[in-house]
């Protein structure tokens, strides 16, 4: 009798992830997405919330500027007269929201809190909107404009400057793309001790002052231009007008087994004074 041996081997190129030869460990810890840079709301030059707007909008009263003159009189002629003039800004607020609905059984099988962990990331979502929305109903709509190049230079940071001090206003705020950052990078000033007289570009790939001004870069997936910069004046920049705060709402829908959650802000930014803003941009 002729006995035949079969060697069988099991190897990975056999079976796949997740069936009963290799099993899969799934570990229960989420990782999270990374946090975006955002503006923070400090630089808002007013905030009105709920028990200051009463009805739909807000009007904020401003002071025409250099409205009124001071003559030269002669002896015994009438003093001119002469007055402050005034405007108002109306600030109507608009609601955003997310409405999240979730199965009972995807509640029960997932290793972790899924609703509760998409109520975090909308949170997320509501601020980086926010973030959008200052940048294009406010900052966009700068009085001023520095046109530079392929990357920005010493020359367009400076000429920014001078638009707000040609409107008696300070430069407090430096607020950039990406790719203005590398292009920071790139310029020896902020660079070589001899220059800036200190390493922390070096060190920390970031300058947090230049020319008097908070530099703080802000992400490219939360409304920014990469290419884009603005100086501002954050005493008199914008306005943020806040009717409702984020607010979370849970609810069933037990026809379908599912829960829910509702979240909803009303708010809205308008420029307080547009000649407060300098914006910059690049190819």
């Amino acid at each position: 009798m002729e006995y035949k041996y079969l060697n069988e081997y099991l190897s990975t190129g056999t079976g796949s992830e997740g069936t009963l030869l290799i099993p899969r460990q799934i570990a229960p810890v989420l990782v999270e997405e990374t946090a975006k840079a955002l503006i923070p709301r400090e630089l808002a030059a007013r905030y009105y919330g709920p028990a200051q707007i009463p009805g739909v909008s807000i009007d904020v009263n401003r002071q025409v500027e250099n409205s009124m003159s001071i003559r030269l009189v002669a002896e015994g002629a009438e003093v001119p007269l002469d007055q402050s003039e005034y405007n108002n800004l109306n600030v109507r607020p608009k609601k955003y929201g997310v409405s999240l609905r979730i199965t009972r059984e995807l509640q029960e099988d997932s290793m972790f809190d899924i609703l509760a962990d998409n109520v975090r990331t909308a949170g997320k979502r509501f601020a980086e909107n926010e973030n959008s929305i200052v940048i294009t109903n406010a900052l966009d709509l700068a009085a001023n404009t520095v046109s530079g190049g392929a990357a920005i230079t010493i020359a367009n940071i400076t000429r920014g400057i001078q638009h707000l001090n040609d409107s008696d206003k300070t430069a407090t705020d430096f607020i950039i793309g990406y790719e203005v950052l590398n292009d920071l990078q790139n310029i020896d000033t902020f660079v070589e001790f001899q220059k800036i007289g200190n390493t922390e570009m070096i060190q920390r790939g970031f300058i947090g002052t230049i020319y008097g001004m908070n530099v703080m870069k802000v992400s490219t997936n939360a409304g920014m231009t990469t290419t884009s910069s603005y100086i501002i004046d954050r005493m008199n920049a914008y306005v943020i007008a806040e009717k409702r705060p984020l607010s979370v709402e849970g609810f069933e829908l037990a026809t379908y087994d599912m829960s829910g959650v509702v979240l909803t802000q009303r708010f809205e930014v308008a420029p307080l004074r547009t000649n407060t803003i300098a914006k910059i941009t690049t190819v």
